[in-house]
């Protein structure tokens, strides 16, 4: 871990990253490709030691309150904020100022902060956006080796559920020679149903490979797949995207059984759900 200051926190999109890097050891992650222009070790996770007076300074500023976004590259519940509650301050200004909040993880860390996330659901909005690569709890600690489990962030979907949070779940990647069967789509959908999620976001069933995170996902392979490294080169090259060669059967697969569990399935409709501000709530509720 090191310490940087930062000139600004939210973007044009009113997203952030509190953290830059990643503990969790995901072996696909896209956040190590050499695009985003990481002068540091991924596992040495940078601290924005100013974000939260910058937030506190940006959210004063704004002339109306929206949804403001955590998580798009760097989980906000890392084993790090369990000592620096980085996230949990962040949630706290979101409250004071009357602003809603949706956050992408996949940890269970998030529970630690549902008092919050239910006020601030109570208030305007929040959505918990929860990642699930794999039903195969064994698979899951081979390529996401640092996280909750798929079934353990179940549990926390169902938690959040009961406490009135709505909840949205991002199915991927799908790994091909890996994850990419039936068994493990039904699985996924089958706790998403389980846990009354409102939407799930899917861009296709594959993965997506760019300079540096190519590199450290074949090493991985190598390490714990050997063999498969050579599959997915003979097949793809240097590709940037990876589908998978089961991608058509899946894909009809994930729509027909969300539209028969009335779960939003459209990636557009999700995001307009998740971007949608709802202001004043308890005002509204106590009209009814």
């Amino acid at each position: 871990m090191h310490y940087t200051t930062v000139k600004g926190i939210l973007s044009a999109k009113n997203g952030m990253n509190l953290y830059r890097g990643c503990q969790h050891g995901c072996i696909y992650c896209d956040s190590r490709s050499a695009c985003y222009h990481m002068e540091h070790d991924f596992e040495d996770v940078e601290v924005k030691e100013n974000a939260i007076p910058l937030l506190e300074d940006a959210l004063r500023r704004k002339r109306k309150p929206c949804m403001i976004g955590m998580g798009a590259m760097t989980d906000p519940y890392i084993p790090l904020e369990e000592r620096l509650c980085h996230t949990r301050q962040a949630l706290e200004l979101a409250l004071r100022y009357g602003f809603g909040a949706t956050l992408i993880t996949k940890s269970t860390r998030i529970l630690r902060d549902i008092d919050l996330l239910k006020r601030i659901n109570e208030r305007t909005k929040c959505v918990i956006q929860m990642t699930m690569t794999t039903y195969d709890e064994a698979l899951c600690r081979k390529i996401e080796p640092n996280v909750s489990t798929t079934r353990e962030r179940f549990a926390a979907l169902k938690t959040l559920r009961e406490a009135g949070i709505p909840t949205v779940v991002w199915l991927c990647p799908i790994l091909p020679f890996l994850n990419d069967t039936a068994e493990n789509v039904n699985g996924i959908l089958d706790y998403c149903i389980e846990a009354g999620v409102t939407g799930v976001i899917c861009f296709g069933m594959g993965l997506t490979l760019r300079e540096g995170s190519r590199e450290y996902f074949y090493k991985q392979l190598d390490r714990q797949f050997p063999g498969l490294k050579e599959q997915y080169i003979r097949r793809y090259g240097s590709a940037y995207l990876l589908d998978s060669p089961n991608g058509g059967a899946l894909m009809r697969l994930f729509h027909r059984r969300c539209k028969e569990a009335g779960i939003l399935h459209d990636n557009d409709a999700v995001f307009q759900y998740l971007r949608e501000f709802e202001a004043n709530r308890q005002e509204q509720l106590s009209l009814f």
